[in-house]
């Protein structure tokens, strides 16, 4: 082997080991974010700085929607029409993907990766859009075509992972490109591994960046459920929305970030997504103002 080649191999062993550090801790010092303002300043700047992210359900959850026609009024390009049985928030990563110029797919997952997921591939990684893609190291995966990244937003869909969209500073300080305001992150979440599990123990100035869709709404059907308690297990819910309170399954909306990981879990129909034009609309038009994918 070259020595350029064990170079390169030396340091990607050790970002990995970073990486894997990073993770295995991040619970811990997502609580001190809570306990010291110094801690969460810090953290902030360096990790969270300007952030925005949607939480988009997968399309599997969506099983009870309201029958007419939406229009989603896309800022990108033009006016966006699907009749609500057949358009999914998920469709919403597709249109952004359609408008970019520049698309990397990584070829495995850091979450995944770093927890040693048992349930979900860890060959399935993110897609990132825009200008500052260029700089991602070849090693951590490909440049991709239009095609390809609609392929694989669509496997994400069959594998059950919800998404996350948006301005995401910690993937640039990860893999050490920039600015921040020139990539745009796609992630395809577990319900187990995910980094955003974290949400809870962070500081509210920080997780409230992480946002549900406007008018998405999670809730039960009680007449249907059988108790299983499925959905209160440790590896579904990101926000920590669901207890069991008066003997029946709760959601607490202020909690709820809209992933719908509850939704497959339950085999009895007694949790439903529900979404409107606005959830479709915020998103898209949002989405252009955090970062300029379509240099």
């Amino acid at each position: 082997m070259k020595d350029n080649e064990i170079g390169e191999e030396k340091d990607k062993t050790l970002s990995k080991s970073l990486v894997k550090y990073t993770f295995q801790t991040r619970f811990f010092f997502s609580r001190l974010t809570r306990k010291s303002r110094i801690i969460k300043r810090i953290a902030n700047k360096v990790f969270f700085e300007d952030n925005e992210l949607f939480v988009l359900p997968n399309k599997n959850t969506i099983n009870n929607t309201k029958r007419s026609t939406i229009t989603a009024n896309i800022e990108i390009n033009q006016s966006f029409e699907k009749d609500d049985s057949e358009f999914v928030p998920s469709e919403i990563i597709k249109e952004v993907i359609k408008e970019a110029n520049d698309i990397f797919i990584m070829n495995s997952c850091l979450c995944r990766n770093s927890a040693n997921c048992k349930d979900y591939p860890h060959d399935f990684g993110c897609i990132f859009l825009g200008p500052a893609t260029k700089k991602i190291a070849s090693k951590y995966g490909k440049v991709a075509s239009v095609e390809e990244a609609l392929e694989h937003v669509e496997m994400a869909d069959e594998l059950g992972l919800s998404h996350l969209i948006g301005r995401n500073k910690i993937d640039s300080v990860l893999m050490n490109v920039g600015p921040k305001e020139e990539l745009l992150t796609i992630c395809h979440c577990c319900p187990c591994c995910c980094l955003w599990k974290i949400i809870p123990d962070l500081d509210d100035d920080i997780s409230n960046k992480i946002k549900r869709l406007d008018d998405v709404e999670v809730h039960t059907q009680n007449d249907n459920c059988r108790m299983c308690k499925k959905c209160l297990s440790d590896n579904v819910c990101f926000g920590n929305a669901i207890s069991l309170e008066g003997g029946k399954i709760t959601i607490a909306q202020n909690k709820c970030l809209g992933c719908g990981h509850c939704v497959q879990v339950c085999k009895f129909d007694a949790i439903e997504l529900n979404y409107s034009k606005k959830s479709i609309d915020s998103v898209l038009n949002r989405i252009g103002e955090l970062v300029d994918y379509k240099k």
